[in-house]
């Protein structure tokens, strides 16, 4: 059998993730954004392969599919940095 304050535990933990900041997303999301457009004009070859379906192509430079999910990518590991640099975690 679980040990009920082991339940106990888990429980209070995810009632205190569950609770919601908008900050975080909001950081990931601009800084997403932020290296699509940067780095989907400086990557050698961003159109080879089939072109992601954007919905403003001439904005993101046509980007194919493996050009944006390294823009993605690169957005996300800036978002993670950005997100730890501000220390959103410490006021909340």
């Amino acid at each position: 059998m679980i040990n009920s304050n082991l339940l106990a535990i888990v429980e209070s933990n995810l009632a205190d993730t569950a609770s919601g900041n908008w900050q975080k997303p909001l950081v990931m999301f601009v800084c997403n954004i932020l290296a699509l457009l940067v780095l989907s004009r400086r990557i050698w070859h961003p159109h080879v392969g089939q072109k992601m379906p954007l919905p403003f192509p001439s904005l993101f430079n046509n980007v194919s599919v493996p050009a944006f999910l390294a823009c993605i990518s690169a957005g996300h590991l800036l978002g993670t940095f950005m997100i730890l640099t501000l220390k959103i975690d410490k006021y909340f």
